[in-house]
């Protein structure tokens, strides 16, 4: 077994999401043992400053230098607060911060041989210097440099921990951006005929919509219970599903440069009309995302799954959790904890198994998921200081 800390902070900026484990195995021998996670939030101060210039603020170079090295050092504190009774890890697998992604140029972008661009605050060498642990960071850059999307990186670790082999499952996270791992049987071919893909907003619009309605006095919905309240739109959702982003086909990638602070600025405007109830308005986000949810699997996946296994945030909303089983009719609607894998912590995990994976020199991307035309090595490693 080999003791790895994975570190995530996801694109809704709830902080930073840290799992010690334990792991084994390489594919489909593959074994993770939690044996702790926690989620340590940023300083006011910092969130703000990591929500601005996702928002678009500009900021000079020494600016982004210093929240490059904040953003590692609250990584940092989180990789050694997770050890705390534990025994020390030997390697840590870290995500940072994504501040900007730009998918490449199959999404309309017109430079002709323009790659995508990605961003990760939290430099990794910062990280191991202050731990004294080996880290590997910068994931997503070898694969958009073959030519894909670098992202999601995630499926190549579902397929080895929630395969099933007579089951077609959806493992879909629902962070502030949503994505799915469409994982086929285990059989014949069937890490080829995986899919995934971003399916569009998970949290981003709703925590938004949340601050703006409360004049920034609260962050997020807690379970759905303020949306539960109200009653969606489906006019609007319909109107809403129109966006261009829902009907391009995968491979995709999105963030908050599209589902961001102007898109919930143009779906305010939108339901003026319809004079709905703040939470009204929180209940057609809610099915916003559950639809584009549901019309990405209609749409896109060669058959419909049999069973949808949520993590992240939007796993404890209950309201979008009914309202996604409500669409999906029939095919149970369940969590990645009730197979045994957490879904708070299920992303820090998988960027621990991506690390684990660099170091034995296993590649860890899924070009059916991101686009790249092979597959390739991902991170960077930064070795501690002897």
């Amino acid at each position: 077994m080999t003791r790895i800390i994975g570190l995530i902070s996801g694109t809704s900026v709830d902080g930073i999401d840290a799992a010690l484990v334990d792991i084994s195995g390489t594919d489909l021998d593959l074994k993770v043992e939690l044996l702790a996670g926690q989620t340590y939030p940023y300083s006011a101060e910092l969130r703000d400053s990591i929500l601005a210039v996702c928002a678009g603020k500009a900021i000079s170079m020494a600016e982004l230098a210093a929240l490059d090295d904040a953003i590692a050092f609250s990584f940092a504190q989180a990789a050694q607060n997770i050890q705390t009774n534990h025994q020390p890890a030997i390697l840590i697998g870290s995500h940072g911060q994504t501040v900007y992604h730009r998918p490449p140029q199959s999404q309309g972008f017109r430079q002709p041989q323009s790659l995508g661009y990605t961003l990760q605050l939290g430099r990794g060498e910062l990280i191991a210097s202050i731990t004294g642990i080996t880290t590997v960071s910068n994931f997503r850059v070898a694969d958009i440099a073959i030519g894909g999307h670098g992202a999601p990186l995630v499926p190549r670790v579902d397929a080895y921990l929630l395969s099933h082999p007579e089951e077609a499952r959806c493992i879909q996270n629902l962070g502030g951006i949503g994505n799915v791992a469409y994982i086929p049987p285990r059989r014949d071919n069937w890490l080829e005929k995986m899919r995934g893909w971003d399916t569009g907003p998970g949290n981003s619009l709703l925590d938004l919509a949340v601050a703006h309605l409360t004049n920034g006095d609260k962050k997020y919905d807690e379970d759905g219970k303020w949306a539960a309240t109200g009653s969606p739109c489906q006019s609007l959702v319909e109107q809403w599903l129109q966006q261009d982003y829902f009907h391009l086909p995968p491979p995709k990638s999105t963030g908050r440069e599209l589902f961001g602070v102007d898109y919930l600025n143009q779906c305010l405007k939108d339901a003026g009309p319809y004079q709905l109830s703040p939470a009204d308005f929180l209940a057609t986000l809610t099915e916003l995302t559950a639809a584009s949810v549901v019309h990405s699997y209609q749409t896109f996946l060669p058959q419909m799954p049999q069973r949808v296994f949520l993590c992240g945030g939007g796993s404890r909303n209950l309201y979008l959790k009914e309202r996604l089983q409500s669409l999906l009719k029939a095919i149970p609607v369940l969590t990645t904890d009730e197979v045994g894998l957490s879904g708070d912590f299920k992303e820090a995990i998988a960027f621990a198994v991506l690390a684990y994976w660099r170091q034995l020199n296993i590649p860890g991307n899924l070009p059916s998921a991101t686009g790249a035309p092979h597959e390739v090595l991902l991170g960077e490693i930064h070795l501690a200081k002897k």
